[in-house]
């Protein structure tokens, strides 16, 4: 948890979180990445994210994160969704998380071994099982592709 000291000097951990999730597309396929073992949720597979930074905006913390984690930079195209559901699946910190679609522009790095094992591009129709997916992120995934599907249906 973190603690915050308010200017009337009284400290509170009761605060929420601002995160970044990134939904890298290309050509039908998503990177995911597997989340250490040593982290909440590990060995399971997720979307490259995490904590933004003070005095980043969103975007740059979307970018800081998929670089740091994936080792890839990235064009952010849209925000596809803010959750700010305070009782998300597997969440212990009430995290407030903004999603970006992103494209990837060029593989300029590696993983960071500290918070991932591995990463792979995924077929949008064969995802991992839900239950190999942390917190919610198979349902972001679901929820992007069912809204390109109401697009194509258009």
């Amino acid at each position: 948890m973190l603690n915050c000291t308010f200017e009337s000097g009284k400290q509170t951990s009761h605060l929420r979180h601002a995160v970044v999730d990134v939904l890298l597309i290309d050509k039908k396929t998503i990177l995911l990445t597997r989340r250490a073992d040593s982290l909440r949720e590990g060995g399971k597979w997720c979307l490259p994210g995490g904590y933004m930074d003070r005095d980043e905006t969103a975007v740059e913390a979307a970018m800081r994160e998929l670089h740091e984690e994936a080792g890839y930079t990235c064009e952010i195209y849209d925000l596809f969704t803010i959750l700010d559901e305070p009782n998300r699946k597997g969440d212990d910190r009430q995290n407030i998380s903004f999603v970006f679609l992103a494209k990837p522009i060029e593989k300029v790095g590696e993983i960071d071994p500290s918070e991932v094992s591995e990463m792979q591009w995924f077929p949008l129709d064969a995802l991992p099982d839900e239950a190999d997916m942390a917190f919610d992120h198979f349902d972001i995934i679901w929820r992007y592709i069912q809204s390109i599907d109401v697009v194509l249906k258009d």
